[in-house]
């Protein structure tokens, strides 16, 4: 049987309030296709508004993987690349380790978790990485490790394989590779993944996030608009009270692109919300 996730909003009028019913939805899209991750909002409160300031604060604009290592991790968070500069995300201060709050999760396939100093628990900032397999070593309990996961993959585990098919770069392929560049860039690039044997900007892997931003304007109608999850059924919901009973608007199938609907019906008052079923 599926799992319902409610990710949105209730709305009276015009205005949008927020709620929060389950986890965050964010959006990786990459050159090979959308990769879709739900946030441990309630169990990593802390790491989990860290990552979405940076996201939301367009920190990680034309950000790219600085390190893939295939079965192992595909790391991004740390750097921008814009007019051929290379740029380390501003960051702000480290946080408090998380691993230990609320559910504990393990460092496995499909999962991402936030980067950190060795060493150091509480040292994680603006770096995060996949685990491209189960790395269950990463929850050890020392420094150099409680590694904390603050969501998982819930569609797009295909795109995240295709980074288990990368190699090291040999001189003889032509395209999907890592290449050691740490010489030329620095030590943090030493597992840099290129699409192709050259390091032109268009051969970076770039990553951008986006979150599921669910707005409503008014129109002729209410529209309630949100980036829609690849391939998954999206279903618009509204009700006139509370306790709510909840009607359907639409459903459709997510394509990765944003969606609007429109509500024409004239009602006094309305609460919307969006959810997404997997």
């Amino acid at each position: 049987m599926p799992s319902f996730r409610t990710i949105c909003i209730l709305a009276i009028l015009t205005l949008v309030f927020p709620v929060a019913h389950a986890g965050t939805l964010v959006q990786f899209r990459t050159t090979f296709g959308d990769i879709e991750v739900e946030l441990y909002d309630q169990d990593k409160p802390v790491t989990v508004q860290n990552f979405l300031r940076y996201v939301q604060s367009g920190r990680y604009t034309n950000e790219f993987s600085h390190r893939l290592m295939p079965y192992f991790v595909l790391q991004g968070g740390g750097y921008t690349l814009t007019t051929n500069t290379i740029s380390a995300i501003p960051t702000d201060p480290p946080i408090i380790n998380e691993y230990g709050v609320g559910n504990q999760y393990s460092n496995v396939y499909g999962t991402i978790a936030m980067a950190k100093l060795g060493g150091d628990t509480n040292s994680a900032t603006s770096q995060w990485f996949f685990n491209l397999t189960n790395n269950l070593f990463l929850d050890a309990h020392d420094t150099n490790d409680f590694f904390v996961v603050f969501g998982r993959v819930i569609h797009g585990t295909n795109i995240l394989n295709l980074f288990n098919n990368f190699q090291n770069y040999t001189g003889t392929q032509t395209s999907n590779l890592i290449a050691n560049e740490g010489s030329l860039l620095g030590p943090a690039f030493t597992d840099l993944p290129l699409l192709y044997p050259s390091l032109a900007s268009t051969n970076f892997v770039f990553i951008d996030i986006t979150l599921l931003q669910v707005a409503i304007t008014n129109s002729g109608g209410e529209q309630i608009s949100w980036n829609s999850v690849t391939g998954l059924t999206n279903i618009v919901e509204f009700t006139t009270n509370f306790p709510p009973v909840w009607n359907t608007l639409i459903t459709t199938n997510g394509t990765g692109a944003r969606m609007t609907v429109t509500d024409t019906a004239v009602a006094p008052r309305r609460f919307y919300r969006v959810r997404v079923i997997y």
